[in-house]
């Protein structure tokens, strides 16, 4: 329920701001405003979905090019009670996943080939129980929405800045440790999503992703971010640090410093 309030909200506040400002120009300009926000609307909820794994440049894929990923999900998919995702690999050796999708029948995961040829297979399964938490608890609507209103923002750079700053703000970091913790208890091996941020985070120093705008408007939807804050902007991270989340994925598995 918190997503859908928080989705509703990101839809609801652009477009009234939309609609205010065109009725200050008559009749006309409030009619014109109301067809401009309801056509951000219609085109939020129906290209959230895919904004991500466009920007990615993934590819979709099956049992034929990706035997084992698939085998991993549909396992995983079968022990969280959830539908089988559509699956994309994308074609960059940085190390990431995500999961996009409206809601758990219209959901995506995509991992990088980078990942698939760093991460184990328990480290894998823990990667794709930490996403399928994200779709399970509908993170993956409000984050989608923001990552096509971040898209949106690219296209109209004063107004933009402040929707794109707004909506990232809207998503709470606290979902990442939710996530791990879910995948955690569905697989039963926190420290093998432990070691996988691990990877994730040392292969994010040696390369990262391009700073297009697509991958930009879609940082917050992946595992770690493939982002660098520095100075004020740490304000604005979408993720925890991967220090914390190791942590307490170990307590999680009963290990002390």
């Amino acid at each position: 329920m918190r997503n859908l309030v928080r989705t509703t909200v990101l839809l609801l506040l652009p477009s009234l701001g939309v609609v205010l400002i065109g009725s200050r120009f008559g009749t006309l300009g409030f009619w014109l405003a109301l067809i401009a926000a309801a056509a951000f609307c219609v085109y939020v909820l129906l290209r959230s979905d895919t904004v991500a794994v466009r920007a990615m440049r993934a590819y979709p894929v099956g049992e034929a090019e990706q035997p084992v990923f698939c085998r991993v999900v549909r396992e995983s998919t079968t022990k969280a009670r959830l539908p089988m995702p559509q699956l994309y690999v994308s074609p960059t050796r940085a190390v990431n996943a995500l999961a996009t999708g409206r809601n758990p029948n219209r959901s995506m995961i995509c991992v990088t080939e980078g990942a698939l040829a760093v991460l184990d297979e328990n480290e894998l399964r823990a990667v794709v129980g930490h996403e399928l938490a994200h779709i399970r608890n509908l993170d993956t609507l409000p984050a989608s929405v923001v990552g096509a209103v971040n898209r949106l923002a690219v296209m109209v750079p004063l107004v933009g800045v402040f929707l794109a700053g707004a909506a990232r703000l809207a998503i709470s970091r606290d979902r990442e440790f939710k996530a791990d913790s879910e995948s955690a208890r569905l697989n039963g091996e926190p420290l093998a999503l432990a070691g996988a941020l691990r990877k994730f985070d040392a292969a994010a120093r040696e390369l990262v992703l391009p700073p297009e705008a697509g991958v930009v408007a879609a940082s917050h939807l992946m595992l770690t971010s493939p982002l660098r804050y520095r100075g004020l902007l740490r304000l604005c991270r979408s993720h925890p640090s991967t220090a914390e989340r190791v942590a307490r994925l170990e307590q999680l598995a009963g290990y002390r410093r």
